[in-house]
């Protein structure tokens, strides 16, 4: 009796234990959106949009609390493929400018990816609407696109007449720096605060440093821009502009109109932080 009652027990635990397997299973409903988002510029515009995501980049930035619950999936230039792939989802965003380096990894193991290009503010705001349109969410992407086009309005009303000044933008990475043409998206953005890049006629977004080229370009300000380690950015930075006489010799410098940009409001790409980054640029080119 003892043995007839140790099996009855061992097979309603096996059974209940199926159970559970099978209703963990049937939380995955395949009609449900399962998006990830492996950059942190596109979290928060899901943010915006008010769509969930399953997965979410690992960051140092602070995300979203909407997505407290979502899983790390790990750098956006080095996703983490197996958790990708655990999560079942029916989307993942990157960026355009993540195309090159990942796409051969993605092919590698059948991963459909959406690219978003986010290079320039018109390019992002077509890719937000776009977003809006697919996931039905029409008001709020409109509404992003609204607070931007309305602050830009605000700035050409207060630059209306004033002489524009120059610009030289300064991206830096450790180890070494380029300079960002009109096409680069914090370019765009000089561009939209009423600033002239003193780079022009270039298609590329950046262009190697030649100092000397650029002290006879005589830029009233200098924008350095640092990503990757930002304080370690700065620092060589500071160093350049110390060790390297040639700087001493720019108005810019003389006229103490260098100014370091912070990372969380312009970023290598399009972001949400647009709106505020500009009245940073206000300051800076109009004080």
């Amino acid at each position: 009796m003892r043995k007839f009652n140790y099996m009855l027990c061992l097979l309603i635990v096996v059974i209940m234990a199926g159970c559970s397997s099978q209703d963990e299973a049937e939380v995955i409903d395949p009609t449900e959106d399962r998006i990830v988002a492996t950059t942190v510029a596109l979290t928060e515009i899901m943010d915006a949009l008010e769509l969930d995501l399953v997965g979410i980049p690992s960051s140092y930035k602070d995300l979203p609390k909407r997505y407290e619950g979502a899983k790390e999936v790990g750098n956006p230039m080095s996703p983490d493929m197996e958790m990708l792939l655990s999560l079942k989802p029916t989307e993942i965003l990157s960026v355009t400018t993540l195309q090159y380096d990942l796409q051969e990894m993605f092919d590698e193991r059948n991963i459909d990816m959406t690219y978003v290009d986010l290079e320039s503010i018109d390019a992002m705001h077509s890719e937000i609407l776009k977003l809006g349109e697919k996931y039905d969410r029409q008001a709020q992407a409109q509404a992003i696109v609204d607070q931007f086009e309305e602050k830009v309005v605000e700035i050409e009303q207060t630059v209306e007449g004033k002489e524009q000044p120059s610009v030289l933008i300064l991206m830096g990475i450790p180890g070494s720096y380029l300079v960002a043409t009109e096409h680069s998206y914090i370019g765009d953005l000089v561009k939209r605060s009423g600033g002239k890049n003193v780079i022009t006629g270039e298609d590329v977004e950046f262009l190697s440093s030649n100092t000397e080229y650029l002290q006879q370009a005589k830029p009233d300000i200098i924008l350095r821009a640092a990503h990757g380690m930002p304080d370690e950015v700065v620092k060589m930075f500071d160093d350049e502009f110390r060790t390297n006489d040639v700087w001493k010799h720019f108005e810019a410098v003389k006229n103490d109109r260098v100014y370091d940009l912070d990372e969380l409001l312009f970023g290598t790409t399009g972001n949400l932080a647009a709106v505020e980054a500009l009245d940073e640029l206000q300051k800076m080119l109009y004080p």
